[in-house]
């Protein structure tokens, strides 16, 4: 069936919809716009979630720059069932006269909303310090009113933290040693300092609940992927009481992974997908047998990576969905693939963006599957030469396996 697409007139707010057959239609399905007209700050690092049916909240961080501007704060805005544009905007977390980054969102099973992000302390990522609300059940429309805040503390297991780091220097060739050596040179001392150890974690994705089948062994666990640009390693933080207390992993042995994203296949084994910041320029991939305390090794994958995030989701009919820039330089193409036997190949893929080199940046993908059957993604958008935005797109499982038209395009 061929997508035919619809651009509709720009609204006060400058909000562009692209449509291509509504939602539930039978056929391929896709619809896409952006939350807010281009503007010169620097909107970024979003995230989405579903807090009811139809209901999405969006959160991305805007200001001068990143960790360098102190004017840095996340932001959020809602897009009501039946609506056609996104709500206008509100700030979600602000500490004066600090930078607020990278958040990530949760829909708790009981209907309340997590909010965890970085509050930037010396415009170093090495200075983040992990802070969370939780809203009451069922947030209205507009601002959240917060019931509880606090600073998610990571406490790795110090006796083990040095020994990963320096595990993860040691897979390295000599020639990566080499390339990296200034980045390298402080790893060792600073592996073993408890302030090194315990501040700079940052989160990227969604937080995900382990299925309730028990695959896993830990039922019901709230899972968040943390990583750090300090040793350019991730972990996780781990609760398994509804997120009263939470406790730390064990880190992954393999410099450059970070921002992982998480699925769980049938056997209640733990996928990473990761980041890759290092020398391969492929998405990196680890695996948990024990809900994410433990990781095994670091591999790469096929898929390219420029150094940028990535996002994976498991859908209710098993098969997978990624979302990255396949890319090994650049991020002007962005592409969703589907498999449909847990990651042993990835039969489909489509462009949600796909331009040449230099043309623009459309990067740092979330991403979801909604409750109406559809997948849900927000992203950065910039095109060269203009300001940047947040940019949603809805589409289907057809759509993707339709593949890209011969022209290149949707």
């Amino acid at each position: 069936m061929l997508i035919s697409a619809l651009r509709t007139a720009t609204t006060a707010l400058g909000l562009v919809l692209l449509a291509a057959g509504p939602a539930g239609a039978d056929g391929p399905d896709f619809a896409s716009s952006i939350l807010f007209p281009e503007e010169d700050k620097h909107n970024h690092a979003s995230c989405v979630i579903e807090t009811a049916p139809g209901r999405l909240l969006a959160t991305w961080y805007s200001g001068g720059g990143e960790r360098k501007s102190d004017d840095v704060a996340v932001q959020g805005a809602w897009l009501e069932p039946g609506r056609a544009g996104w709500g206008p905007r509100f700030v979600m977390a602000d500490t004066p006269g600090y930078p607020d980054c990278n958040p990530a969102l949760f829909p708790s099973p009981t209907g309340e909303v997590w909010l965890f992000w970085p509050t930037i302390l010396d415009h170093r990522w090495e200075g983040a310090l992990l802070k969370f609300q939780v809203s009451g059940p069922s947030p209205p429309t507009g601002p959240i009113s917060w019931s509880r805040s606090g600073v998610l503390h990571v406490t790795p297991a110090s006796d083990e933290f040095a020994a990963v780091v320096q595990r993860a220097m040691d897979l390295l060739t000599p020639q990566e040693k080499e390339s990296y050596r200034e980045e390298l040179a402080p790893f060792a001392a600073r592996s073993r300092d408890l302030l090194y150890q315990r501040l700079g974690w940052m989160p990227r994705v969604r937080a995900i609940e382990l299925r309730r089948d028990g695959a896993s062994g830990h039922p019901g666990r709230w899972i968040l992927p943390l990583y750090c640009d300090t040793f350019s390693l991730s972990l996780m933080a781990i609760s398994d009481d509804g997120g009263k207390t939470w406790k730390a992993g064990r880190p992954m042995a393999g410099f450059g992974n970070i921002q992982p994203s998480l699925v769980e296949k049938k056997d209640g084994t733990l996928v990473a997908f990761m980041r890759d910041n290092g020398p391969h320029h492929r998405i990196r991939v680890s695996t948990s047998a024990d809900a994410g305390e433990t990781w095994g090794p670091v591999v790469d994958s096929s898929f390219p990576n420029p150094g940028a995030g990535i996002e994976a989701a498991r859908l209710r009919d098993g098969c997978w969905a990624l979302i990255y820039n396949d890319a090994d330089r650049g991020r002007h193409t962005l592409a969703v693939s589907l498999s449909d036997d847990e990651g042993a190949s990835w039969k489909w893929t489509r462009h949600l963006e796909r331009r040449e080199p230099g043309a623009g940046q459309y990067h740092y993908p979330s991403m979801f599957q909604g409750s109406d059957g559809n997948l849900h993604a927000t992203y950065t958008y910039r095109d060269k030469g203009k300001g940047s935005t947040i940019k949603y797109a809805r589409f289907d499982e057809a759509w993707i396996r339709q593949g890209d038209p011969a022209s290149g395009g949707r």
